[in-house]
């Protein structure tokens, strides 16, 4: 039953943010800097997943593997050398040594420096304006941030609660135990964790097999981008089971699935799952306030859940599963929290880049084509192969292409796709264009550092001029200058 407490006539908060992700911090960090009374809480660690065990060792793990697939490669680029020997438990220490290098800008430290308090436990809501930590102290506020955040979805299959399972959370820890990384290892989810660990792992010396029920790889992207990604999957060694299915956990470190010719049987001495993620909402009362639906808490554009004064951002408000997307909400949740009655902001998720970070790497931003298709929406195509680009071809790095969609008859960019080499550093600038409605000719006109990377989104504005020149004109002005000469 809703516990619908009277509201308290003094509070002893303005916001209580509960979890300490980058949403969470990012809205305490605002609500400080406007000098509210703002208190964070969080059970576990500061930074969250992101800096724990997501974003920050995935990709310090990636920059050992591409070292080592780099050295192994050597002779290409006229170099000799011989194979590269893995130290995978230095691997694993560079690893814990980035985290603690980044750690600070986290840090309960620096936050309490800022004005924020931060409190270690666990929050749990008593009623709509009173959370209790960790059974014992109590406070009250005007405002909530609910940023705990998500957790890797299992899926129950049989078996698999025997199965020693890791998770893109567990395997850090696991693995610096280890002195080599694992023989055979399984993959189940060919989505962007599922592709990064997999071709990491197989540079560093397992043998990965990726598991995944649709037809291919990171179905949400573009397909010809997802394709190239595939492809290099495949040349590092990666074995690749689209259109397959879990069926069941068998004892003796087995899992069987089921594809077009039946059944096989896949033995592991590992395996990840990394099927997706759920918003984290059990332990904090929020059942009890009648928030949460089917699994999930509902949150209106504006970020707030049915009680207007609790508001979510992260990855548990289930938009988008993003640090940079969490930070974006934080902005708009904070805001929302802090102003009202007299101000609200809808979120804006048109202009939300994001990122896979294999080799090559793949980003995105606004519409694929078979989102516009979907839409209804008109759009024109622009490709540029980064085969022609001359920094491309001096690194050695031909493979990809940038994709961008602008809206039918204008220069307005609806959607970009960028694979291969900095594909997440190109796009920045068409991220920036759109956010500022800049269409493609101002990117154009803009003067480029020769050679680089970020000339190919110049030269796919150029192949957009090329397209749609004045033919008319050109012709006409053919015959000035014929005339010109005699």
């Amino acid at each position: 039953m809703v516990n619908r407490a009277t509201k308290p006539k003094r509070f002893d908060r303005n916001l209580i943010v509960i979890g300490a992700g980058s949403a969470g911090l990012v809205s305490a960090y605002i609500a400080a800097m406007v000098q509210a009374k703002v208190t964070l809480i969080e059970a576990h660690q500061m930074g969250g997943d992101c800096l724990n065990t997501g974003c920050v060792p995935s990709k310090a793990l990636i920059k050992s593997a591409r070292v080592a697939h780099l050295v192994s490669e050597a002779g290409r680029f006229g170099i000799k050398t011989s194979a590269p020997t893995v130290d995978f438990q230095a691997v694993m220490q560079r690893i814990r040594e980035v985290i603690a290098a980044i750690e600070p800008h986290d840090s309960v430290e620096r936050f309490t420096g800022l004005g924020v308090e931060c409190v270690q436990g666990y929050a749990r809501f008593i009623d709509p304006w009173t959370v209790e930590i960790d059974g014992n102290s109590r406070l009250t506020a005007q405002s909530f941030i609910i940023a705990t955040g998500a957790a890797p979805l299992i899926p129950p299959l049989p078996g698999v609660e025997n199965s020693g399972y890791l998770t893109s959370e567990t395997l850090w820890e696991e693995f610096a135990k280890r002195p080599a990384p694992p023989e055979r290892l399984v993959i189940l989810g060919g989505g962007p964790i599922g592709c990064e660990l997999a071709q990491s792992f197989q540079r560093l010396g397992a043998q990965v097999t990726i598991v995944e029920m649709a037809e291919r790889l990171l179905l949400k992207e573009d397909p010809a981008a997802a394709a190239l990604v595939t492809a290099r999957l495949h040349s590092d060694g990666v074995e690749i089971l689209t259109g397959h299915k879990a069926v069941r956990f068998e004892t003796n470190k087995c899992l069987m699935v089921e594809g077009p010719e039946g059944e096989r049987r896949l033995a592991f001495e590992d395996v990840i799952i990394a099927v997706g993620r759920k918003p984290r909402i059990a332990g904090f009362g929020l059942e009890e306030l009648g928030l949460v639906a089917d699994g999930k808490l509902p949150v209106d554009g504006f970020l707030r859940t049915n009680i207007p004064h609790i508001l979510c951002a992260g990855d548990v408000a289930g938009k988008q599963q993003l640090t940079h997307g969490g930070s974006h909400e934080a902005w708009y949740a904070s805001v929302n929290a802090l102003a009202r009655p007299f101000k609200k902001y809808q979120a804006d998720y048109r202009v939300l880049p994001r990122v896979t970070y294999t080799e090559p790497e793949l980003a995105s931003v606004g519409l694929t084509e078979a989102e516009a298709f979907q839409k209804g929406v008109a759009f024109e195509v622009t490709r540029y192969d980064l085969d022609d680009l001359d920094r491309a071809i001096a690194e050695g790095e031909r493979c990809g292409f940038v994709k961008i969609l602008t809206a039918k008859g204008s220069d307005r960019i609806l959607g970009a796709t960028v694979v291969g080499e900095h594909a997440g550093e190109i796009l920045t600038e068409i991220t920036f264009a759109m956010k500022h409605k800049m269409g493609l000719r101002k990117i154009l006109a803009t003067i480029h550092p020769y050679p680089t990377w970020s000339e190919a989104t110049k030269y796919a504005a150029g192949q957009f001029g090329l397209a749609r020149k004045p033919i008319g004109l050109l012709k006409w002005a053919e015959r000035w200058f014929r005339w010109q000469r005699g």
